[in-house]
C-alpha cells in the first residue's frame, strides 16, 4: 500500500520495514526525467567501450550477444546486424542486447579476454556464463 502524506509526494515500505520518502518536488522531477533517461537507453543495439572489462551490469537483466568485427564495413557483420535490425521486437523481448566492438585498434578489454578471431558473435547468459 502506498501512502501520501501531506508535502510528500510518495511513501513507501520495503520488505525490511524500511520506510522510502520523496519530496513532492524530487518526485515530481523523477517523473519527468526518469522515462527520457529511460527512451535514451532504450536501445538494444550499443557500441561496447573499449574500458568495459566485465558486463557484470547487464546480469541478470539482459542476454547480451557480442559481435566483434574487424571494423563496421565488415561484410559478415553488417549482414548480422541486419539481421538482428530485423528481429528488434523479438529481441526485446528476450532481454536480449547487442553490443558490438568493431574497433580492435582500441585494444577493448572484453576483446583481450575473448580473443576473437576476425568476426565472432558470442551469447552469454543472464547468468553471465
Amino acid at each position: 500500500m502506498l501512502h501520501i502524506p501531506s508535502g510528500l509526494a510518495a511513501q513507501s515500505h520495503d520488505k525490511r520495514g524500511l520506510t522510502l520518502a520523496l519530496p513532492a518536488p524530487l518526485f515530481a522531477l523523477c517523473l519527468l526525467l526518469c522515462p527520457a533517461a529511460q527512451a535514451a537507453d532504450n536501445t538494444i543495439f550499443r557500441s561496447l567501450a573499449p574500458d568495459t572489462a566485465t558486463l557484470n551490469q547487464y546480469q541478470w537483466h539482459y542476454r547480451p550477444v557480442v559481435i566483434f568485427a574487424p571494423s563496421e564495413t565488415e561484410a559478415n557483420y553488417v549482414q548480422q546486424m541486419a539481421m538482428l535490425k530485423k528481429t528488434e521486437a523479438e529481441l526485446a523481448d528476450r532481454d536480449i542486447i547487442v553490443l558490438s566492438d568493431t574497433a580492435p585498434a582500441t585494444q577493448g578489454q572484453l576483446r583481450a579476454q575473448l580473443k576473437p578471431q576476425g568476426f565472432e558473435v558470442v551469447l552469454i547468459g543472464k547468468d553471465g556464463g
